[in-house]
């Protein structure tokens, strides 16, 4: 329901806007030349750019999801419009100003559904960008289909982004076949007209009741639920954060209050809680994540480690590599060749500063991807036994399930253990203190984490396994709720 929101709303205004805009540079030579720049820029800059001015103006959430598609979506409507309507016969067009035809007569009777057929590939055209920006949107925290996705294409769920993906195309199926119908000629005879006509104020009628039934329920429904909350949780859709976020957010379920949990990308989920449109992370590197902790840490309150100088950012290789125990013992091994996560993050940004400083990685460089393609390539060389050097952070599941070596740093270039911090935004102890003072009380151990982390890798649903966990350890649950 949200993506299908999310893709009416934006195709909705991009048609609003995009069709006047098509009228107006059909009419005028010089708006064209203005606008058809402007279009092209649209068209060919990466969707990605168009996230940056969204969560500026609008913050995360559904707003700057459909901002962003409007964006990406609006050209093709535009650019079909206008040639539609300049495709119209000029003899047509000639004939109409000879019988006394006003401007919007000849328009709106002549040009238009001439132009028909046109306009419909634009809105076609724009249905489909829009929906493929729900992915897009989804890492500033657009609710849908695409947060499936995504989170199955950082952890390499195959099966996973397939299902969600599947429903994407399925929902792109049904869009397209619904815009192709009503570019469609009526050639209903008048008689059953009529009838339709009825039929069709029944349907209406029923529709509109069965709206209104199903709003007054959902009232009823929020009316009987707790009135604690809601809690806004953002994480990022990394191992680390998906286990420990849905750990909280379930021992704060347990406790009564309503908890929402968004998947963000790394500076946007900062910025949310900064901004307060987040109530808490459990996810804050202060060294990893140091650009973001130095920009926004003093805009929220700082609730302490959850996980005390365990979090190790490293170059890792798998215990058979014997010969190679610090990173001056690499060479030639793994064709010179670190197999990284994904660019610019702050596990990427030490790796390559780790390069730089030791002499005898000069000939070595970086294969950035994301975690999930480096966890793929390493799984594929422990099994054929082949060297590979990977940079990673622990706690993570993968020492749980490989014999890993993390290579001693004598340069400590890669930085020392840090902790794992909680953030809140400012004024939740004012507001929820019950849930501020279970945030500030929560805290484990790598072995908590990690366990929970192999449960979810190894199949089970991130809620079942936090609440799996907690209902194991409930000595520790007690000491953060009481």
């Amino acid at each position: 329901m949200d993506t299908l929101t999310l893709v009416i709303l934006s195709s909705l205004l991009s048609v609003i806007i995009g069709i006047p805009l098509g009228i107006l540079m059909s009419k005028s030579e010089k708006i064209e030349m203005i606008i058809k720049p402007i279009l092209d820029v649209m068209q060919t800059m990466p969707g990605f750019v168009y996230l940056i001015p969204a969560v500026a103006f609008f913050g995360i959430g559904m707003v700057p999801g459909v901002f962003a598609s409007v964006i990406f979506a609006l050209p093709p409507t535009v650019r079909l419009t206008n040639l539609g309507i300049r495709q119209v016969d000029n003899e047509l067009k000639e004939a109409s100003d000879s019988f006394g035809g006003t401007f919007w007569q000849k328009l709106y009777h002549l040009e238009m559904p001439l132009a028909k057929g046109s306009i419909f590939a634009g809105i076609n055209q724009t249905i489909m960008l829009s929906l493929s920006m729900v992915v897009i949107s989804s890492m500033i925290g657009a609710p849908g289909l695409g947060q499936g996705v995504l989170a199955a294409v950082q952890r390499s769920e195959v099966g996973s982004g397939f299902v969600y993906g599947l429903g994407i195309v399925i929902l792109a199926i049904i869009m397209d076949r619904f815009a192709q119908r009503l570019n469609q000629t009526s050639t209903v005879k008048p008689a059953v007209s009529v009838k339709k006509t009825k039929r069709h104020k029944q349907m209406i009628t029923g529709l509109v009741t069965a709206g209104v039934v199903l709003i007054l329920s959902l009232g009823l429904m929020s009316s009987t639920r707790s009135n604690k909350g809601p809690i806004t949780l953002s994480y990022i859709n990394l191992d680390t954060e998906l286990a420990s976020t849905n750990v909280i957010a379930q021992v704060l379920r347990n406790e009564g209050f309503e908890v929402n949990t968004i998947a963000l990308d790394i500076p946007v989920m900062w910025e949310a809680v900064a901004n307060g449109e987040a109530d808490a992370m459990v996810g804050a590197w202060p060294a990893t994540n140091k650009t973001q902790y130095d920009m926004f840490s003093g805009q929220m309150d700082k609730l302490g480690a959850n996980l005390e100088k365990s979090a190790q950012t490293g170059l890792v290789v798998p215990a058979y590599m014997e010969d190679v125990e610090s990173i001056e013992d690499l060479s030639d091994q793994a064709n010179q060749e670190i197999k990284g996560v994904e660019p610019g993050s702050g596990t990427s940004d030490v790796t390559n500063e780790t390069i730089a400083a030791y002499s005898n990685l000069s000939d070595w460089e970086q294969v950035n991807s994301s975690t999930a393609a480096m966890i793929a390539e390493l799984d594929q060389a422990i099994k054929q036994e082949e060297p590979i050097v990977v940079s990673i952070f622990a706690p993570h599941w993968i020492f749980s399930r490989y014999d890993l070596t993390m290579l001693e740093d004598p340069k400590g270039t890669m930085g020392e253990p840090e902790n794992i911090e909680t953030m809140a935004r400012q004024g939740l102890k004012e507001d929820e203190p019950e849930a501020y003072q279970i945030l500030k009380n929560f805290q484990w151990e790598t072995d908590d984490i990690q366990s929970v982390m192999l449960a979810i890798e190894n199949g089970a649903e991130p809620e079942e396994a936090a609440q799996d966990w907690i209902e194991k350890n409930p000595e520790k649950v007690e000491k953060w709720t009481e």
